[in-house]
């Protein structure tokens, strides 16, 4: 199995960062490092989080790292990072 990021999630990642840096720049750091790591326990375990049923057309599941989902989906050998948000976050708007 790969990890592929799509362009949104990478982008959620420095959202995120920047969001939390001007408060908490040390954490802002570590969050994200604990984001881009939480993936590598997919390769594994490919089916671990929660199915999505809205996604018809998609294997789309979610895990919840911390206080953050991430969602993504299982395309044959690949696993593709779609989003994240922390849990509180208005996804409207994200």
């Amino acid at each position: 199995m790969k990890i592929v990021w799509t362009s949104k999630a990478a982008s959620d990642l420095v959202r995120l960062h920047d969001h939390l840096k001007p408060v908490a720049p040390d954490a802002a750091a570590r969050i994200v490092q604990m984001l881009a790591a939480a993936p590598s326990r997919l390769i594994d375990y490919p089916r671990i989080g929660e199915r999505l049923d809205a996604y018809d057309q998609r294997e789309v599941r979610r895990i919840i790292v911390g206080h953050y989902e991430m969602r993504y989906a299982v395309e044959g050998e690949r696993i593709v990072i779609l989003r994240l948000w922390h849990c509180r976050e208005d996804r409207g708007r994200a």
